[in-house]
């Protein structure tokens, strides 16, 4: 079976009789096992997707499949799906089965999408290598020596891959943005608020969000349509869907390009050439390129973690060994729950824990976790004035292109990988990570930063931007 690059085009032979949605999970299921080294999926749903094959093949013979018939997609283990496990890539979650599926889950099966199996990440999302998982490394498909990113490591391998047609990923720092640049895919991270986190097992609940990866900008959006909007069971989910009217976009937009991102003293030269490159020829398109400052990108890696693992450290309680998953028996109640805790989480987890219940201790709150809001707030207004007067932000998705597996990192270094996407996260903005270029090896990507709710607008420039 040939490589579909779009849900428009899988669509069109499926109504044309060329292909059927039982082929199509047939041909993935047979791609997973021949790619079982990259380990994207940790659990395939073999007998209930091909079921569901059968079903909506008999609805697009009667005209009543939904608008995501044909659409084979993965989801990350952090997303819960009724009587599925979900861990978080978790020892502490082992065994457990949701008793409900996320918000995301029921209106992508409401439209007759295929969910295919659940991927790997990094544990409870925290990780920009998807190493920190119970389940082993994801690798990179394109060389797999080298990690695809984190943390929803998994689902970017697998439509890199073509493991499926399309995942979700959650992106909470960059977590959708720079795999799917590690991989050469599309990542959108949405504002914050357009797409429901129910059912999305928490890492920092003020940045989370659940998105897309997929192999073009076009199935982003019609991936988009279904799962955002309101929703009663999240009330910070409040913007309607913005996908349910048709946008005039325009055609020539002003970009403003921080200089502190381009002079990033840890910018790999690769990436900062080709990214100039792609703003020269920008430019002679007829579109205006603004250099701004926005001195605070130096604090924005330090006030993300100190904020996101103050949130953890509250979110994690909850995993005590008594309510559900990983137990470690004993007699004594107290023991239980550090036994349980002690094996139950990974080295990250526990390392972001403790680092969130220090800033949030006596003492400290004032002099870290107050400091880092207030920076939150500079950010999220310095954003709002840039696009002001600029259409769109525009910069590298991230500062390096991936990095060996098993490689010993320097921790700071090592979080100093989301420079450039924690920026869309403290704000509240929409991101989306596309590749606009094919280097030697790896693939490299911008990141355009709009206006929230502007997600159609984004994405149609983002579009227009890769057309030769």
């Amino acid at each position: 079976m040939k490589t579909y690059s779009s849900l428009k085009e899988i669509q069109r032979d499926l109504y044309k009789n060329i292909i059927s949605c039982e082929n199509l999970v047939e041909n993935y299921l047979e791609n997973i096992s021949q790619n079982k080294e990259l380990n994207a999926f940790i659990e395939v749903y073999d007998v209930e997707a091909i079921l569901s094959a059968k079903k909506i093949d008999l609805k697009i013979q009667n005209n009543t499949a939904g608008s995501l018939a044909g659409l084979i997609i993965g989801i990350k283990d952090n997303i819960c799906y009724k009587n599925h496990k979900s861990t978080a890539s978790s020892r502490i979650l082992e065994g457990f089965k949701s008793p409900y599926s996320a918000t995301v889950i029921e209106r992508l099966l409401k439209e007759d999408a295929i969910i295919l199996g659940r991927l790997n990440c990094d544990e409870f999302a925290m990780g920009s290598s998807n190493e920190n998982s119970i389940y082993g490394p994801a690798k990179n498909p394109i060389d797999t020596s080298f990690v695809p990113g984190g943390s929803s490591g998994g689902s970017a391998v697998a439509v890199g891959a073509d493991l499926c047609h399309a995942t979700l990923g959650t992106d909470t720092g960059g977590s959708i943005r720079q795999p799917a640049s590690f991989c050469g895919v599309v990542g959108l991270k949405p504002t914050y608020g357009l797409v429901s986190r129910h059912g999305l097992i928490a890492f920092a609940s003020s940045f989370d969000q659940i998105g897309p990866i997929t192999k073009c900008i076009e199935d982003a959006r019609e991936i988009m349509s279904v799962i955002s909007g309101k929703d009663d069971f999240d009330s910070t989910c409040v913007g309607k869907n913005v996908f349910s009217k048709k946008t005039k976009n325009k055609k020539k937009w002003t970009f403003g390009i921080i200089k502190q991102a381009i002079d990033f003293p840890e910018i790999n030269l690769e990436v900062k050439t080709h990214f100039l490159d792609f703003l020269n020829q920008i430019e002679k398109r007829g579109h205006t390129i603004n250099y701004i400052n926005l001195p605070l990108l130096e604090h924005l890696t330090p006030a993300y973690y100190i904020m996101t693992t103050a949130e953890a450290s509250s979110n994690l309680s909850r995993y005590d060994g008594i309510k559900y998953g990983h137990q470690q028996p004993s007699n004594n109640l107290e023991e239980l729950i550090i036994k349980t805790r002690t094996l139950g989480f990974g080295k990250e987890v526990k390392r972001r824990i403790m680092l969130g219940t220090f800033v949030l201790s006596s003492g400290y709150y004032d002099a870290y976790y107050k400091k880092a809001q207030k920076v939150r707030r500079l950010i999220k207004q310095e954003t709002e004035d840039i696009l002001k007067k600029n259409d769109y932000i525009l910069l590298p998705t991230t500062p390096n292109l991936p990095f060996k597996l098993g490689e010993q990192p320097n921790l700071i270094q090592r979080y100093y990988e989301d420079v450039f996407t924690v920026q869309a996260n403290l704000s509240g903005h929409p991101a989306l990570s596309f590749p606009f270029f094919k280097a030697k090896k790896f693939p490299i990507s911008a990141q355009l930063i709009g206006g929230y709710f502007s997600e159609p607008a984004l994405l149609d420039t983002a579009m227009d931007l890769l057309k030769n």
